[in-house]
């Protein structure tokens, strides 16, 4: 058997399929383009999904890529030999050429001719049938002719050979998997030990799918228009196995990570005890996956892929403190990644300004959160001892895994330091209730309108309208709600289909086109234009007169002036990310946009809110580039040249084999599918409206243009004037007045509350005339109208005046309601508990309460029960009184 490196491994993958006539098509980004059923990619079909359900044509039949992928469903099992999240996945795939015989004679002479992996080591499983599928006796049959005995081909059912699709919907069909014998050694269920078996001595190296059906619904799967082929074999495992290790994290793939966080951390690499070994291994794969999501666009967030990134450096943060390690880890770990990824992933090397900020944000972040949940899983231990329990509850173990990152075998073994129980069967419900929620979150939207959909297959709209507004063309198609119609008449609001057409589709956060479809016996009003299925443009509107034919010949009119207005704010965003990067910096990236002819709006990354002299600097520097005039280049080249020459590619969006570049100067140079204005001084005038937070790591900025800029700029010059009108102040007096009031309000608020003090301190020594003792007790219990806020104080001098051995209940009716708060000496709270006896006094007034056991407030209903609230708290304070005096 060969001894390849990882790098050769991919290197002669990538020939084999060349020589047997395979495009290489380079990975595409982790975050899916265009395809809501998935929240990553996680194989190496996706990107090809068009091509496999006929939407697209393919650049060729035969296809080959290796490509990134990411997958949380056995984020719980990384830490064995053979797990791990990130992974690269080489694929070949044939869309409608060749078929299983050719695949599996492929497979078989890259593995024992090319590899030199032994035969006797390689085991074969099929599909057995299910359900409305058959058996795939075709493929053991191919196996066998290859020189596989009947004996090493095992069947299996859906879930072990049947592929996809990758979400709800899609592509699917029989796969046919080949396991490689790690041991040689069977199991005690001797012959019976075979491919799957839970022992562990086979591996899974090399999954091929025949792609023949597409599922539509539960049981419900098509034909493709023609037969495909899927393969994928994950790069860590065969390199597994050409390596001659016995776990993937023994290859070069992730010995260097390895090594490096036991250097960091102090410890041997090879002489790990297994939980250090467990741990290293998991803030390997976590750090690398991390470094890869961020490097494609993916941000910390509390919701979807956003929360994968979160989850998985928060979990190799805490396993990292679990080796004994506390300091920042993050950036000295991403080193050792780009050193080992980063000559075949170059995007990596580019953005690692970028993915060092982002990560390092999060992890300073994190390990202030990770003492937080430390201290609050210490308090948890307290509160359950202090009530004589021994079990630390399955919600709680779920809120630090789930809010702080605490995987649940760290919590066990805290927990068990402090000789307490842990309820997993109770986390074990909390879990599958949030994979619920995530599974009812993400089920997409690709079941609809299958009748658009089956009408629009192979249809395709040629937009044409990058300099032209105004062009004829003929009706292909016409739907109403979905349904396909031959006409339509006056007042239908329908969709409509031609095969060129100059009006702009929604994408790349630009709105659609609007306008007007005139005909030989109607006008069609075009009120929004989208992207069908596969290719086809949809125009959105309505009749407006007369009615629209499918067949006829009619003129496709963009509104200009909308058109115009959306093209001034899109070259604007443009010129404001060239600001951003100046201003703030190369870590500036877009992660978001809208572009509309009213008003523009721009996501970035970036981890702080933008100053007032930073956000005057971006809009000076955005108005000096259009005072300028610069011209706006749109040139067509290849993908390549185009990352060569630096052009910046938007964060998850799927690029083909050439590219649209627009340049401004020497400035900027950004991939774009979008409208512009021939040069930048048509844009008239930039202005900034507001600058916000999106979420952690990202900002936002929306502004205006052109005409909208100017009428905003007189709106504010208007209300400007008129705060000097009410302020009686000239041009440059308003700051200097409005400060002179505010100071007045304050001098006066302090005013009123020293006065509002003075009279509490009043109230507080009528009370103290009026304490009652109850044996060793002192009880202060009134009514005393005022809000809760006027209550908690007054109830805090009374307290500190009585200073031992009192309790306070103050009262108060409020609309028609009881509000109560109580409070007792710090001495008491031993015998009382301030939130306890709350609860049992608020039941007067027909309410409940809580709080801590100094202080705690209640409400209710029946404010005519305060006297028997004061009268119950007096026989709780008697039986006190009692055994305080026989204790």
């Amino acid at each position: 058997m060969k001894q390849l490196a990882a790098q050769q491994i991919r290197e002669s993958f990538i020939r084999y399929f060349q020589d047997k006539g395979h495009l290489l098509v380079r990975s595409s980004s982790l975050i899916p383009s265009g395809d809501p059923t998935v929240l990553l990619t996680t194989a190496g079909m996706q990107q090809f999904k068009p091509y496999f359900l006929g939407e697209q044509t393919p650049p060729s039949r035969r296809l080959t890529s290796v490509q990134k992928c990411f997958r949380t469903s056995d984020i719980d099992a990384v830490g064995d030999a053979t797990h791990d999240t990130f992974f690269e996945m080489l694929g070949n795939f044939s869309v409608g050429d060749y078929f299983k015989e050719e695949a599996i004679a492929f497979a078989w002479e890259l593995l024992t001719r090319h590899w030199e992996v032994p035969e006797e080591r390689l085991f074969i499983t099929v599909f057995g049938g299910e359900g409305v599928i058959p058996e795939d006796t075709e493929a053991a049959r191919l196996w066998q002719s290859q020189g596989i005995p009947a004996r090493k081909i095992f069947r299996f059912g859906s879930q072990d050979n049947f592929w996809g699709p990758p979400g709800p919907t899609g592509p699917c069909g029989p796969c046919s998997e080949i396991h490689f014998d790690l041991t040689c050694t069977p199991c005690s269920l001797g012959d019976r030990c075979g491919p799957n078996c839970e022992c562990g001595r086979f591996l899974e190296i090399w999954n091929l799918v025949f792609m023949q059906y597409n599922k539509k619904a539960e049981n419900v799967f098509d034909p493709l228009p023609a037969r495909n082929i899927d393969t994928g074999m994950g790069l860590e495992r065969i390199a597994l196995v050409l390596q001659g290790k016995t776990s993937i994290f023994e290859t070069d793939l992730f010995r260097p990570l390895i090594e490096a966080i036991s250097d960091i951390c102090g410890l041997d690499p090879d002489g790990l005890a297994p939980e250090a070994l467990r741990s290293c291994r998991i803030i390997a794969d976590h750090l690398r996956g991390a470094a890869f999501l961020v490097s494609d666009g993916v941000l910390p967030s509390n919701e979807g892929r956003g929360y994968v990134l979160r989850r998985i450096v928060r979990r190799a943060l805490v396993h990292a403190r679990k080796l004994g390690y506390a300091d920042p880890i993050v950036d000295r770990i991403l080193e050792v990644v780009l050193a080992m990824f980063g000559t075949g992933y170059p995007d990596l090397c580019d953005n690692r300004s970028f993915i060092s900020r982002v990560l390092a944000s999060e992890e300073r972040r994190f390990l202030d959160t990770l003492e937080t949940g430390m201290r609050m899983l210490q308090a948890e231990i307290e509160r359950i001892r202090s009530e004589g329990e021994e079990r630390l509850s399955g919600p709680v173990i779920f809120r630090l895994y789930d809010t702080y990152g605490f995987p649940p075998d760290l919590t066990q073994d805290l927990a068990k330091d402090q000789g307490l129980e842990v309820d997993l069967q109770g986390f074990a419900r909390c879990m599958e209730e949030q994979k619920e929620k995530a599974r009812a979150s993400w089920r997409g939207t690709a079941g609809g309108r299958w009748s658009q959909e089956n009408a629009l297959a192979g249809a395709r709209s040629e937009f044409i309208g990058y300099d032209r507004l105004e062009i004829a063309s003929v009706v292909s198609h016409l739907f109403v709600q979905g349904d396909r119609v031959p006409e339509i008449a006056e007042g239908a609001e329908a969709e409509l289909v031609v095969p060129q057409t100059p009006f702009y589709a929604e994408s790349g956060g630009q709105t659609g086109d609007r306008g007007l479809v005139e005909g030989p016996e109607g006008t069609f009003e075009v009120h929004d234009t989208v992207y069908g299925p596969g290719n086809a443009i949809l125009h959105k509107g309505k009749v407006k007169k007369g009615r629209i034919q499918e067949g006829q010949e009619v003129l496709l009119r963009v509104d200009r002036e909308r058109r115009n207005a959306t093209a001034r704010n899109h070259t604007a965003t443009h010129l404001l990310h060239f600001a951003l990067r100046t201003v703030l910096g190369d870590h500036v990236r877009q992660s978001g946009s809208l572009v509309a002819p009213d008003r523009l709006r721009f996501d970035f990354t970036h981890f702080a809110a933008l100053s007032e002299e930073e956000l005057l600097a971006v809009e000076n520097l955005v108005n000096a580039k259009v005072r300028e005039n610069h011209p706006m280049e749109i040139r067509t080249v290849p993908f390549q040249q185009a990352q060569a020459e630096k052009a910046i590619a938007l964060f998850g969006e799927k690029y083909g084999e050439t590219v649209r570049m627009a340049t401004l100067g020497a400035f900027s140079k950004e991939l774009c599918g979008g409208t512009h204005v021939s040069r930048t001084g048509d844009i008239g005038l930039f202005k900034i409206l507001h600058e916000s937070s999106v979420a952690a790591g990202v900002r936002r900025i929306e502004a205006l243009t052109g005409e909208g800029a100017l009428r905003h700029v007189e709106e504010m010059e208007k209300e400007y004037r008129q705060i000097l009108a009410c302020l009686q102040a000239r041009p440059g007096e308003a700051v200097q007045r409005i400060q002179r009031l505010q100071e007045r309000q304050k001098e006066l608020e302090k005013a009123v509350e020293a006065r509002q003090k003075d009279r509490l301190l009043e109230t507080v020594e009528g009370l103290l005339k009026k304490v009652e003792t109850i044996g060793s007790l002192s009880l202060v219990a009134a009514e005393y109208e005022a809000d809760t806020a006027t209550l908690r104080k007054l109830s805090d001098f009374l307290r500190d005046r009585l200073r031992s051995s009192a309790v306070i209940l103050l009262a108060s009716r409020d609309q028609g309601k009881a509000q109560l708060i109580l409070s007792v000496t710090r001495d008491l709270c031993p015998l009382l508990n301030a939130g306890k006896l709350i609860r049992e006094i608020a039941q007067e007034v027909g309410g409940s309460g809580g709080g801590k056991p100094e202080m705690a407030q209640a409400g209710g209903s029946r404010p005519e029960g305060i006297p028997k609230a004061f009268d119950r708290l007096r026989v709780l304070l008697e039986e006190t009184a009692r055994q305080r005096a026989h204790s």
